[in-house]
Order: structure tokens, then sequence, then C-alpha cells
């Protein structure tokens, strides 16, 4: 019997907890957006996505679902780099949930984007005390 997304999160967040079970959901959820938005108008629902392709629709999906919030949520999920989301990734490709090519590796994840420049600058104070917009 095949197992449920949930039940394989949960069976990965036993062997490594470092992550909460949200942070494994939306990652799936940023995956389902990215592909959307990357892939829109082909017709092979299979299309691979890149480690970089993944990040920025990581980016604009947690911008969209979270707004100033953002890092808020993803400290509490314990994902606070890209390389997070690398570990959450691989983890996922190890339970057999996500696919992955030869050429994908963990360090592609590495530095991928900067959290604070992605999630924090856009909505820092100016001196005049309005919040810049993305």
């Amino acid at each position: 019997m095949q197992k449920s997304f949930q039940e394989m999160v949960e069976r990965i967040v036993e062997k490594d907890p470092r992550y909460d079970k949200e942070a494994y959901d939306f990652i799936k959820e940023a995956l389902e957006f990215t592909i959307k938005q990357q892939k829109r108008g082909q017709a092979d629902p299979s299309v691979h996505v890149t480690a970089a392709e993944l990040m920025d629709g990581f980016r604009q999906y947690a911008l969209k679902e979270f707004g100033p919030m953002v890092m808020t949520v993803f400290e509490h999920w314990r994902v606070t780099s890209s390389e997070d989301v690398g570990n959450i990734v691989f983890n996922l490709i190890g339970a057999g949930v996500f696919g992955k090519t030869e050429s994908d590796r963990p360090q592609d994840f590495r530095a991928a984007i900067d959290f604070h420049a992605a999630f924090i600058a856009p909505y820092a104070t100016s001196q005049t005390g309005s919040a810049k917009r993305a």
C-alpha cells in the first residue's frame, strides 16, 4: 500500500527532526507553484525543476503567501537558509516523494538565495517610516 505524503513526512521528521512538518508541506506547494509558473503551457507534467528554478518559485510563493510575516513563519519552521530548503528537498528525494536527475546535488541549494535580501529587505522600513514594497 502506498503511503500518503503526510505519512512520508511523519517518517522523515522522525528520522530528521530539524524541520517542522509544515515546512515539508510548504516545499511541496512551492514546487507545484514553480511548475505552474515555469512550465506553463507545456504538455509534459513530469518536467524537471532545477534547484535555481525551485528557489525562485519558493521565494515568489513565500512572499505571496506570507508577505511581511515570511521570516517569522520560516524561523518557526527552522528554515532560515536555502541550504535548509535543499535539506528538505533531499529528505523528500530520499523518501521517494520527489525525483531527481544525476546532476542534482544538495550543494545546488547552498547560497541559492539570500534569505535576508529575499524576505526581509523588501519589507524593511525606510527612514521616513514607510515600508518598501518588492
